[in-house]
């Protein structure tokens, strides 16, 4: 193992979006249990800490590959496409329009029901912009049109947790 390898590297799985999370788990585990500190205890003080360098190394690089939108950011950055979404927020005019149609969904919707309705709409777009993630990454190989995509996708998961928030809301 190397601490400058990427985290596919580090994981031995292929540079792509599409990932079984099962394998990711596993592999997770397997590289614990190698780098765990007390395996190294009779090796000294300084072995140890390297050790523990391993394991937070092993550790950041599972929190990146486990959850999609961290791995297509990450996938997006390692092509040459940061996300940048402090200072790129440029965004297709129809997404836009569909923010706005939520947003005022969410403002307007008094009962659970129409919360739902709302939730629903974000969750097929939360599909749809996933495969749309996966297909520019792993097949077109289109890194900066993909980089949109994880843009749009930080703004459905931000929106799903106001949604959440009504909901709460509502329920009290």
């Amino acid at each position: 193992m190397n601490l400058q390898d990427n985290d596919f590297a580090l994981f031995g799985l292929p540079e792509r979006f599409a990932q079984d999370r099962a394998a990711i788990d596993a592999r997770w585990k397997d590289l614990q249990r190698e780098a765990h500190p007390d395996r190294f205890s009779a090796q000294g003080a300084a072995a140890q800490r390297v050790a523990m360098q391993w394991s937070v190394r092993i550790n950041e690089a599972y929190q990146r590959l486990k959850d999609p939108l961290k791995r297509a950011a990450y996938l997006c950055e390692l092509r040459g496409a940061p996300i940048d979404a402090e200072r790129n927020t440029a965004m297709p005019t129809e997404f836009l329009m569909q923010q706005m149609e939520w947003r005022e969904a969410l403002d307007d919707a008094a009962t659970d029901h129409e919360l739902e309705a709302v939730s629903d709409q974000l969750a097929e777009a939360r599909q749809r912009t996933l495969k749309d993630i996966e297909r520019l990454l792993d097949r077109d190989g289109d890194a900066r049109a993909a980089a949109q995509q994880v843009r749009a996708m930080m703004f459905i998961e931000r929106f799903a947790h106001d949604v959440e928030q009504r909901f709460d809301q509502l329920g009290q």
